[in-house]
């Protein structure tokens, strides 16, 4: 270096920050020695403040803007002893740049489902994830809360501990809400509000704010989705009768079915006795001939036998065949008012308003008689 650069160093200092990370939120001015001179030049830009530390201590907070570090003209915002007339060249000071822009696309999830109760299925499990935005609103408060003497603080530090704050709360919010799990999906700009509402007194206390909050999708577990489906298919079927007839000739006439090939076959073999009684015994064809007869269709298969669910004191066991439900009727572990639930069934009900269950209570004896009285 010449002499004319050290000259040229001694007398004149700019200090100014442009980031292209997009994920860094604190970056300290590095300065040999944190010797920041006499009057240099301090650039703040958009989107940005500059927290001065003077021995230690949080001494200002600068805005966009261009100053000159002298005496008469710095933003005094604490009282530090001998700040403003205790300037030596250069003096020992720290500056560490904070970007207020906003920091997006940060991803939020359950670990675990959530357990909540469910108007019309019960107890059920389901998970919740969606994105969020964060900003620094206190650079003062973020600097001594979260980031310290940490030169270079970047988003991905802080985004695990926001993430805990929001499962925390969303867990809380989607079992205090009430809503149906059926009508979640259309109320999921609420409850993102909701949720939003209960972090932000969290996020203050560290100098942030969260502009942005969404609840992007909420799920079930892989078993109830399927129960789910097989529900919503029955629903769309419409009469059962109907949809097993039809099912049953869609399996015959499905290829390399085994039942439409052993129909195919049948209908051949009478379809040429038939011809050969036509025929007669000189080959001739008779004017008229009766039309072949059509084969049986194939029955429906045979009904699924039901099992059941039963549900006691905030608990769901099962599930039961109906003799081990008979059985349990007999011990009296079974009673008319125990709530039950077998697949198709909309929602819990009890034992005694169920068809199928309420003969098992019919076969019981009535209650003893009465006993004479003594003597």
């Amino acid at each position: 270096m010449g002499i004319f650069d050290f000259l040229k160093g001694e007398f004149i200092d700019v200090i100014h920050w442009t980031d292209d990370t997009r994920d860094t939120m604190v970056w300290r001015f590095e300065r040999e020695g944190h010797a920041i001179k006499y009057g240099a030049k301090l650039t703040v830009r958009e989107g940005q403040t500059a927290v001065f530390i003077h021995e230690g201590q949080l001494a200002d907070v600068f805005t966009p803007g261009l100053y000159m570090l002298e005496t008469n003209n710095m933003p005094i915002m604490t009282t530090l002893q001998h700040w403003d007339h205790g300037f030596r060249s250069p003096f020992k000071s720290e500056i560490y740049y904070v970007s207020t822009t906003r920091f997006t696309d940060f991803k939020w999830g359950t670990k675990n489902p959530i357990m909540l109760r469910d108007p019309e299925f019960g107890p059920v499990r389901l998970r919740a994830f969606g994105t969020y935005a964060i900003r620094i609103i206190d650079p003062a408060r973020f600097m001594t809360e979260i980031v310290g003497t940490d030169g270079e603080f970047t988003s991905d530090e802080i985004s695990f501990q926001i993430r805990n704050i929001i499962v925390t709360r969303a867990s809380q919010a989607l079992a205090a809400s009430g809503i149906p799990l059926l009508d979640m999906a259309a109320n999921t700009n609420d409850l993102g509000k909701v949720i939003a509402a209960q972090v932000s007194p969290t996020l203050a206390e560290y100098g942030l704010e969260m502009p942005e909050f969404y609840v992007e999708n909420i799920s079930l577990p892989p078993e109830v989705e399927k129960a789910l489906d097989a529900r919503t298919s029955r629903g769309i079927a419409g009469n059962l009768d109907d949809h097993m007839k039809w099912r049953a000739a869609e399996a015959m006439n499905a290829p390399g079915s085994a039942a439409g090939a052993a129909m195919a076959t049948g209908m051949g073999a009478g379809m040429g006795m038939a011809m050969g009684h036509q025929m007669g015994p000189w080959g001739a064809m008779p004017a008229a001939a009766p039309a072949p007869q059509a084969a049986p269709m194939a029955p429906p298969p045979p009904p699924v036998e039901h099992v059941w669910h039963i549900a006691e004191n905030g608990a769901t066991s099962g599930p039961y065949s109906k003799a081990r439900m008979g059985r349990m009727a007999t011990e009296g572990q079974l009673t008319r008012d125990t709530y039950v639930w077998t697949p198709g069934q909309d929602g819990w009900k009890r034992a005694e308003d169920v068809m199928e269950l309420a003969q098992l209570f019919t076969v019981m004896p009535p209650p003893p008689p009465p006993q004479p009285p003594a003597g």
